[in-house]
């Protein structure tokens, strides 16, 4: 396994170094080198060399997540995420992990609202094992009956025990029906153990068929590569998986405006009150989402933040926070939930919320404040360069959501041209009175 080094922490810093003279120079060009290719059979490929160690890693991602499933199907992007892992053709049940771990790498894979990427980092001469293994799943996966009950099987005690060790989980769920109105957005990613039941191997073989396809998925390689040498063996491998019709559109419709809800629910498995707080915000990409993410910043990230500072040092009420600007495809909102250790300091908690929220909207913040809040953005920011896999994940990210990597050349700019004047106004258009505010009390 990948251990991290002294030369390896030095190799990161270097690499901030660079990445922070590159935000601020505010050039065209990117500040690694690139390349695209795109199969005959509509794969998208992404290659960038990285010399920094003798490692490489893989990224193959799906545009397909929970927002694809019908209503009395959730959980189903999650299931087949799980069933790739348990053989196909050439590769037997778990192999895959047994084959990347043998020779010292590390894999992982992950469902969202709309993707799913599998990813792995090995040493840079094993790249051909790792590409073998993804396109023979991507081509053949094994989908039988047993394989999917099976996985169905983990998911619901997954369920459950989630349920078991988070007395909140299902109260989040609802707050989130309520700040993301409608089915696509704003079920759980899980499902839920009722529609898991339902799915049949049919229902899990047709998803397959739809959105696995060479034509809906995105391969990322990063890392100690030659750029020829690596499409030629992406040739080998990929070219021969045929392309499928292309999936359905999603017609996803803008989120309705939500209304003032205001309401208590009891808990009989909480071990403390608490309380959701949340807002509707600009869609992700627009003027106003740059700099509504540096008042979140302000408002709620670190122990420098004003929630922070006023919940734990000042009044001393709160026993956990948690929260920040979640964005589901494009839309977005603001998401706070606060713990006390009785009702009394709960009300005390939600009370000194707004009140914090009121101040940033009628004091402007200092210019002490605000450059402190843009240096840990920025260095949250870097972070998404640090490793080779780091830097992989971003760009798979970066082209499923916007089809190319030029937009975001000046981004970091936006960020840090936000003015005090910009978050106090952001305060006032979107921390308004149409909020969700849900609090937990203790049956």
């Amino acid at each position: 396994m990948f251990r991290i080094t002294k030369t390896y922490l030095v190799l990161i810093f270097i690499l901030f170094i660079g990445l922070s003279s590159w935000a601020g120079q505010q050039t065209e060009e990117l500040p690694f080198p690139i390349k695209q290719v795109t199969l005959k059979n509509g794969l998208r490929i992404i290659l960038s060399e990285d010399y920094s160690l003798p490692i490489v890693s893989v990224v193959v991602a799906y545009k397909v997540g929970s927002i694809n499933e019908d209503p009395d199907k959730t959980g189903l992007a999650h299931l087949l995420e799980n069933l790739m892992f348990q053989g196909s053709r050439n590769v037997g049940q778990m192999q895959h992990y047994s084959f990347i771990q043998k020779i010292g790498g590390r894999l992982n894979a992950i469902t969202t609202g709309d993707k799913t990427i599998f990813y792995q980092t090995v040493p840079s001469n094993q790249l051909a094992l790792v590409l073998w293994l993804e396109s023979d799943r991507m081509k053949t996966l094994d989908i039988n009956p047993s394989n999917v009950e099976n996985i169905k099987n983990q998911l619901i005690e997954d369920i459950r025990l989630q349920k078991e060790s988070d007395p909140y989980l299902e109260n989040s769920w609802y707050f989130d029906r309520l700040l993301f109105p409608g089915f696509a957005y704003s079920h759980p990613v899980l499902g839920t153990i009722s529609d898991i039941s339902k799915i049949t191997t049919k229902d899990v073989l047709e998803f397959f068929t739809t959105y696995y396809t060479p034509n809906n998925a995105v391969l990322t390689i990063v890392g100690h590569i030659d750029e020829q040498k690596v499409i030629q063996l992406v040739q080998r491998y990929f070219s021969t998986i045929p392309m499928r019709a292309s999936p359905p559109p999603l017609d996803l419709e803008d989120l309705p405006k939500i209304d003032n809800v205001d309401l208590t629910i009891k808990n009989p498995m909480a071990s403390s009150p608490g309380f959701y707080l949340g807002y509707q915000l600009a869609p992700r990409y627009t003027d106003d989402h740059y700099r509504l993410v540096i008042t979140e910043y302000a408002l709620l990230k670190g122990r420098t933040s004003r929630m922070f500072k006023r919940l734990f040092e000042k009044d001393k009420t709160a026993i956990y926070m948690s929260g920040g600007i979640e964005t589901r495809k494009d839309q977005s909102v603001l998401k706070m939930f606060v713990r006390a250790n009785n009702k009394i300091t709960n009300e005390r908690n939600q009370r000194a919320v707004f009140a914090e929220i009121n101040k940033i909207k009628t004091t402007f913040i200092t210019e002490e404040e605000l450059q402190k809040t843009k240096n840990m953005f920025k260095m949250d920011y870097l972070k998404q360069f640090a490793t080779v896999l780091d830097k992989a994940i971003f760009l798979t990210e970066e082209l499923l959501s916007r089809g190319s990597f030029t937009q975001w050349l000046d981004e970091l700019g936006r960020y840090l041209a936000v003015s005090h004047y910009d978050v106090s106004r952001m305060a006032n258009k979107y921390f308004k009175e149409d909020k969700i505010l849900i609090k937990i009390e203790k049956q």
